[in-house]
């Protein structure tokens, strides 16, 4: 049972990973073989029927990965919008850049018939907003910009159209002119969500500062009023997690509800002998997961805490072992079942590579006598220590390669700060909202702020050691894969085989050591170029583009920000733009704007290849012909090799990458090997999938 989840989710892998998106009639055999697998193992169970199960599910997890892809299916924008924006609003966070951004259904755009507008928008709220106030079920109206959702900033990372596609957003943008309200919200819309920020505002009212808005992403989910001061300490001391409504804070929260009520029922000895306590305490600790899990806007993350637990609980009220291998393989079966693309994000992946880790290490500690025999206070901080070195150590490699750096003292703020948010924060939060009604809540919000500052005290410290954070490069196709395989056997193989684990974990840690980074990356709107030197990346300008600058030199391992990669040695001017000479002897030219296009002409004249990120037909109408020609070229389902410079004719005078070419490909990364120049874009990488859309 433990390996159950496994196959299912290597079949939602097979998905994801395709070059082009299934058609009904895979899905029809996909179905079928599965049917056949399934009778032939009921009929061969002790020879070929493990087996042959396994092979099932795979294809179960294959058609339901590609039902729920089809499931979601929506508008998405094709072109740029600017123009009035009209919606509803459902969601309030805050950008990367730190300004409120607001996710709108309902919407309306000028000038579009209601079949072709997305579902829902997302748009950032930048320059001065003092005229609204944003709530949910409030209808507002901008002027703003709006894009299809962006595809990676380089061929193989993260991508943002998947996830976006299933989130249900068709657009996304900004504004920099004042929103206004259009239409209150009206008396019973979106009840659950006014619910959570009317008590997000209560809170933040009654508990001031960061304290504050830490307190209300803990209890409501919302963290809209977190600056990114605060944020930043957090990730930078590994303690983020505390900020998110999961595994632990959901845990902590039915424990809690669970213990304190069986505790309270048994002092009543009527009940605690002719009726099943536990099975009341458990029912009760359900319905507050529950309640927990709609008041914080039923994320995905708290969605699958919930899950979780639930199954734990139920196992309590079946006479079941609670916490067991089978109990986390029943809670990932659900949670793959109902959002099979969650298994692809980072936080599926950290917390049950957690949880698994600590029920099979905490399992193979039971009954230990060196444990047992320790006094109970002691006996406590030695769990303690174990389950953040555990959940640490499963988590580590995950974290690194979607964050790309390692926190030096992470153990260190987990240990100052896990117990607090345990035996204060948590308790405090259930009597506050337990006494809130009757106005009796200012104590325990009192001693509820005193364990959220000293999480801040702390996570400020660490974050300010030095070398805190030490940054790692993003690791190839595949290294995760190989440590999950790793991993999951170490922890779930019975008997000395386990040990074989370990070499997937050194094949996945020696190839991640060798990684190289692309020679030269183009981003997806052309604007900004960066070539790899001795010194870092280079790259072509010192703003514009940020978000992709950053992620370029977070992949590569660099602390740099974007003005100093910038300065460094590497790109040499020519004219509008900058050229850079290539090992095999091509010449590279890029521009970026309006100047560097109407010298297009001439830099093909003069180089091999030549990057610009305005549209050529404006400028050039005779050169369009030659960056279709590039798009077509490049926009297929495998890297191109371009030969030294004469080899082929085809190329003829150069290859034109521009706005029209990069409409097809995405991002662009150049490597230098000995048959050629290898041209790998993000659409070779993401294939021809419904979200893979060009902008």
């Amino acid at each position: 049972m433990p390996w159950a989840p496994v196959f299912p989710g290597l079949g939602i892998v097979w998905y994801f990973t395709r070059a082009a998106e299934p058609g009904w009639p895979v899905y029809v055999l996909t179905l079928l073989f599965a049917l056949l697998a399934l009778v032939a193992a009921r009929r061969w169970r002790q020879g070929a029927g493990p087996i042959l199960t396994a092979l099932c599910l795979i294809a179960i997890g294959f058609s339901v990965a590609g039902l729920r892809a089809h499931l979601v299916t929506g508008p998405v924008l094709s072109f740029r919008y600017y123009g009035p924006i009209e919606g509803r609003i459902v969601r309030i966070d805050r950008s990367g850049s730190d300004k409120l951004r607001l996710t709108l259904d309902q919407v309306v755009l000028e000038r579009m018939e209601p079949a072709r507008v997305p579902a829902r928008v997302r748009v950032s709220l930048h320059g001065d907003q003092r005229w609204l106030v944003p709530e949910p079920g409030a209808r507002v109206m901008m002027t703003g910009h709006l894009g299809p959702p962006q595809g990676p900033a380089e061929p193989g990372g993260f991508d943002f159209q998947r996830h976006a596609w299933f989130l249900g957003i068709g657009a996304v943008g900004y504004t920099r002119v004042p929103a206004l309200l259009l239409q209150p919200r009206a008396p019973r819309a979106l009840p659950l969500t006014h619910l959570r920020l009317t008590l997000s505002a209560a809170i933040q009212a009654r508990i001031p500062g960061a304290a504050g808005a830490f307190a209300a992403a803990v209890l409501t989910g919302d963290r809209s009023g977190l600056s990114s001061g605060p944020l930043e300490d957090m990730r930078r001391s590994n303690i983020a997690h505390l900020l998110a409504i999961s595994g632990l804070h959901m845990g902590l929260l039915t424990g809690f509800v669970y213990a304190s009520l069986r505790f309270a029922l048994a002092l009543i000895p009527g009940l605690a002998l002719g009726y099943p306590i536990r099975k009341w305490a458990a029912v009760a600790a359900l319905f507050a997961g529950a309640f927990y899990l709609a008041l914080s806007g039923g994320n995905v993350a708290t969605e699958r805490a919930f899950i979780q637990v639930a199954v734990m609980f139920t196992a309590v009220l079946l006479d079941r072992r609670a916490i067991t291998l089978r109990s986390v393989a029943i809670a990932a079966l659900i949670v793959l079942a109902h959002r099979p693309e969650t298994l692809m994000s980072p936080g599926f992946q950290m917390s049950f590579a957690a949880t698994t880790a600590l029920v099979a290490v905490f399992n193979g500690l039971r009954g230990q006598s060196w444990l047992t025999d320790l006094p109970p206070w002691i006996r406590a901080g030695v769990m303690l220590v174990i389950s953040s070195v555990v959940a640490g150590a499963a988590t580590a490699p995950f974290s690194a390669a979607h964050f790309n750096q390692i926190v030096v003292y992470g153990l260190i703020a987990n240990l100052l700060s896990v117990p607090v948010m345990g035996s204060l924060v948590i308790p405090a939060a259930v009597f506050a909202v337990l006494l809130w009604p009757f106005g009796l809540q200012d104590a325990a919000f009192w001693g509820m702020e005193q364990g959220l500052n000293w999480i801040l005290a702390v996570a400020h410290a660490v974050a300010d050691l030095p070398d805190a954070t030490r940054p790692v490069m993003a690791p190839p196709a595949g290294v995760l894969g190989l440590i999950a395989i790793g991993g999951l056997i170490c922890m779930l193989w019975q008997g000395r085989g386990r040990i074989t684990g370990l070499l997937p974990l050194a094949l996945a840690l020696l190839i991640w050591s060798g990684t190289d980074r692309p020679d030269i990356l183009l981003s997806p709107s052309g604007r900004l170029a960066g070539v790899m030197t001795d010194q870092g990346r280079a790259l072509s300008k010192p703003r514009g583009d940020g978000f992709v600058a950053g992620i370029w030199l977070e992949n590569d391992g660099d602390r740099a920000d974007q003005e100093e990669a910038a300065a460094r040695l590497g790109w040499q001017a020519d004219g509008a733009g900058q050229r850079l000479d290539l090992a095999d002897g091509q010449s590279l030219w890029h521009g970026g704007g309006r100047r560097a296009a109407r010298e297009v002409g001439e830099a093909c004249a003069r180089h091999d290849i030549v990057l610009v990120s305005e549209q050529v037909e404006a400028f050039a109408p005779d050169l369009l012909p030659l960056a279709r020609a590039a798009g077509r070229l490049l926009s297929g389902h495998a890297p191109v090799t371009i030969q030294p410079a004469g080899a082929d004719p085809a190329l003829t005078p150069c290859l034109l990458i521009s706005d029209e070419t990069l409409q097809q490909t995405g991002a662009i990364a150049f490597e230098q090997t000995d048959a050629g120049l290898q041209i790998t874009t993000a659409r070779n990488v993401q294939g021809a999938r419904p979200w893979a859309r060009g902008r």
